[in-house]
This record gives structure tokens, sequence and C-alpha cells, in this order.
């Protein structure tokens, strides 16, 4: 039976609204009630200036920490999820030698738009079930002011682990998460260990993790400062995709294939063995962007890239994004026969990618690079990219 508008949904009433919910496309729901919120450590990190330059996580910290101030009434917090690996033989064919790596997640159209046609038909069915109106519940992939992972700890969905990532038991790492908030009562889920220590009513990183640091010791840029921190800094996620200037010399040996986004700490994770491919009824597979080719990369046109990557993630990134972050795997690779195309672009229009470039031919060329830089060098006049002149070859290297 239906509950009444006002009266709180438990017991079969509450799980046919989950299976309802879930056939929408989605491969886990799970209910949080809109208690204290989950959001303790954001401020302390934001403090910490491990945000880097993401100024719009400061700028909506106090709508994070009260999800009263993102719906009035909000009662609970409907988490979702969507399985986004793709099994042993998408793992073979992403790891080819030769090509770029991606992060899993971009060898998908963008998750943001394929996902949200899920949500307004979860939207829809707590109208037709529960009586609510439009003004009566929101919904988020990943781009709203709610603190997703730590309302999915606090559903059960999963548990924040040392790499400060959602783990689930059934999913690994592999989920893609958005949710709903609703002025509904959904009788909550139980977080996976509902007699741990919450502190500030937030579960500690790594709830189930025991004595593992794989995910810590595996960092190739080291970022994270302790577990469950991710100093974005030194992330190579966020250097690759969020930072939109120059990569810090020192950390560009640490990006070595890695073209866009990382998945490490999230790929050595134990319990990935549990992992079983996802319905991906929400989803759609770009498994061809691996197949590129890293020369075909740095000799992309903008109508080229417009073409290759249109509805994806890297689409944000902007040609010149995508061909910075190209120059620092080509350095990484040292394969001397990307040298012509290198030397190409450190006459690029963008100073990000001649900076790069330059970066990039030094670190195959070595000894060899003065000459190779010796017209662009003459004819260049901003600062940053005559500073990757400057530097050093050893340094460089280092």
């Amino acid at each position: 039976m239906i509950p009444a508008k006002g009266q709180r949904w438990t017991g079969e009433a509450r799980e046919k609204l989950r299976t309802a919910i879930r056939d929408a496309g989605f491969d886990e729901v799970r209910f949080a009630q809109v208690e204290a919120e989950p959001e303790a450590s954001l401020r302390h990190w934001l403090e910490a200036g491990f945000h880097a330059d993401m100024a719009w996580m400061a700028r909506t910290a106090d709508k994070r920490s009260q999800v009263g101030s993102v719906l009035a009434g909000a009662r609970t917090v409907i988490m979702l999820g969507v399985n986004y690996w793709g099994g042993p033989t998408a793992d073979r064919e992403r790891d080819r030698s030769g090509h770029p790596r991606w992060a899993r997640y971009a060898l998908h159209e963008d998750y943001h738009d394929t996902i949200k046609p899920g949500l307004v038909a979860a939207g829809r069915l707590l109208e037709t079930m529960g009586g609510v109106t439009a003004d009566e519940y929101r919904y988020y992939v990943d781009t709203g002011p709610v603190g997703e992972r730590g309302w999915a700890a606090r559903s059960g969905l999963g548990f924040r682990g040392k790499n400060a990532m959602l783990i689930s038991r059934e999913h690994g790492n592999w989920l893609f998460l958005a949710c709903l908030l609703t002025t509904l009562e959904i009788e909550p889920d139980l977080p996976l260990r509902p007699e741990a220590d919450r502190r500030d009513n937030e579960e500690p990183a790594g709830l189930l993790c025991g004595k593992c640091t794989r995910c810590l010791d595996a960092c190739p840029t080291q970022a994270f400062p302790r577990p469950g921190v991710v100093d974005s800094n030194r992330c190579i996620s966020y250097q690759t995709i969020e930072n939109k200037g120059i990569i810090p010399r020192e950390l560009r040996a640490g990006i070595g294939g890695r073209i866009y986004g990382c998945d490490v700490c999230l790929e050595v994770c134990p319990w990935n063995r549990f992992a079983a491919e996802g319905r991906k009824l929400l989803l759609a597979v770009r498994d061809d962007l691996a197949e590129l080719p890293l020369p075909d990369i740095l000799a992309l046109t903008p109508e080229r890239f417009a073409e290759v990557f249109r509805r994806t993630p890297i689409k944000r990134l902007k040609l010149t994004g995508l061909l910075r972050n190209a120059c620092v795997v080509a350095g990484n690779s040292r394969d001397r026969a990307l040298l012509p195309a290198l030397v190409r672009l450190v006459g690029h229009d963008s100073a990000l990618v001649r900076a790069h470039a330059v970066w990039a031919v030094r670190s195959i060329a070595g000894s060899e690079a003065e000459e190779l830089l010796a017209e662009g060098r003459m004819l260049e006049r901003d600062l940053l990219v005559l500073a990757e002149y400057e530097a050093k070859a050893d340094a460089l290297r280092s």
C-alpha cells in the first residue's frame, strides 16, 4: 500500500519505490535520512588548500553542509549508483602498448548527459507514486552542492576508502553517483557498519580497508597527505582535467602515459575483485577512444577534435588542454618518432601547448633539443613558455 502524503515510507512500499527507480536504469538505489550533514571534513580540506583552484568548491561549501539550503523541507536523500566497469576484456583493450591511458569513466559519452534521463524518470516516479510536485525534489549528477560520497556512505551504498573514493562491496570502485533530494520521508537504509564511530557524523576513512594501503602507496605523485584525503594540487586527475594552466614540472614524470584522468588508486583496490560488469542502461560506451594512437592526438585539428570527442567529457578540456596533456605523455614516452610532431607544436597558437611541447622535446631529445628548439626560442615572447626554455634539462628529467 502506498503511504499517504506526509506518511513515512517503510517496508513493502519502500521496496516498490526502490525497484521502480532501479528499473529506470540504476544499478543501486539507497535511502538516507536527512539529519546532521556528513560533510564535517570539507571545511578542513578547503582550509588546507587541497581544492587547488577549484574555487566553486569553496563557494558552495555552505550549501554542501546543509541539504535544507538546496531543497527546503528535504527529509530523504535517495542515493543512486551506475556501475561503469567494462569487465576484463575492456581492461585488456585499454592497456595496449603505445596508446595513452584514459580514465575508465572517460571512455563513455558524458555521464552527466546519459544519466540525466534516468533521474528525470525517477523524479516522475516520486510524483506519480509519492504525490509530490516538481518543487518537492531535486536531482543531481555530480554537479550540485551535495556531498554525494558522504550520503552514499550514510545510506550503505559503500564506504569511504583510503583513496577518498566511495568503495562498494558489490561494484568495487566503479560507480557513478547521482542523487535525488526529496521531501518524502523514506525509512533509511543502514550504513555498512552502523556501530562504527562516526565523529562529526562522518565515518572514518577506510572503514573496510583494514591495514591495506595499496592506493596510498601506488599514487605516482603522492597526492594523499593522509588516508581519505586527496591534495588536488598533486592529483593527476586534477592536473590533467581541472587544471586549465601549466602542469607543474615536478609532477609531469608521474603522469606517465595518462592523458586524461587517473585510475591508479582505484585500480589497485582489492575490493574490485568482487566487481561485476554493470547493466549500462544509462551509459553509452566509447571504447574507440582507447584506440587513438598518440601521434593522431598530437596532430588533432579543432575540427577533428570536435568530431571525435563530441558528447564525451573530454570536450570540456578543449583541444588546447588535450594537446597539453598529450605533450606530457609524449615526453614521458621518450619516443623519438614523436619529435617532428612536437616540434610543430612548439609553434602552436596556444602558449599552453607550446610550453609543454618544449618540455617534451627536451625530455626526448636531450642534448639535441637546443638545435630543434632554436627557431621557436628565437620567436617566443610568452614568459611561461620562455621559462620552459630556460629550465635545465636535468631538472626536467627528475
